[in-house]
């Protein structure tokens, strides 16, 4: 599958920045995240590095054959009528977990949106696994894990550092328009 994905990647004109986080659980954040098409491009990408990396998908989707399907693609299924009870929902999960390379888009929608949401931030300090500013360009095709950063306890500064850093890499999603990283200080 790794070698049938990195050809993919390549014949749809994308490059891998880097491989796979090498901790056995991490949360990896997905930006820009403007279509359904980014799932596809990071799958890709994660899988021909030789990772796999798991994403949050609304249980609905886990019915009959499409449930093997989803666990496979490395979806973890929540319930999402309560917000914060994804985010416990993603908590247990990370902790019951051996080995997980959690993919999570922190502008929470596909939708034009400047609200991003901390809840990544919340789960990667309660399991206290590392974060890294993975990364889509649909500009250069670029795809990558991107850079470990430190988190601290402060989640609306850490959010306004994470978002400085992307603002910096002049990143194009699939829609463009659709892409903020909130207002600079």
């Amino acid at each position: 599958m790794k070698y049938f994905c990195k050809f993919l990647l390549r014949l749809l004109g994308w490059k891998a920045m880097d491989g796979p986080a090498p901790e056995a659980k991490c949360l990896i954040l997905g930006v820009p995240h403007t279509s359904g098409w980014d799932f596809l491009i990071s799958y890709l990408f994660y899988t021909s590095v030789g990772g796999k990396a798991n994403i949050m998908v609304k249980k609905e989707f886990f019915w009959g054959p499409l449930g093997p399907l989803m666990k496979a693609l490395g979806a973890v299924p929540v319930d999402r009528k309560h917000g914060t009870t994804v985010v416990r929902q993603m908590i247990e999960a990370v902790n019951h977990k051996e080995k997980i390379h959690l993919a999570i888009a922190p502008e929470g929608t596909r939708k034009c949106t400047a609200n991003w949401k901390t809840g990544f931030h919340t789960i990667a300090r309660a399991c206290n696994i590392p974060v890294y500013m993975g990364y889509f360009d649909w500009g250069k095709k670029q795809v990558g894990r991107g850079e470990r950063i430190q988190l601290t306890d402060d989640a609306k500064a850490d959010l306004k550092r994470i978002q400085a850093h992307y603002r910096k890499m002049n990143l194009t999603g699939k829609r463009p328009g659709c892409f903020t990283t909130g207002d600079p200080d």
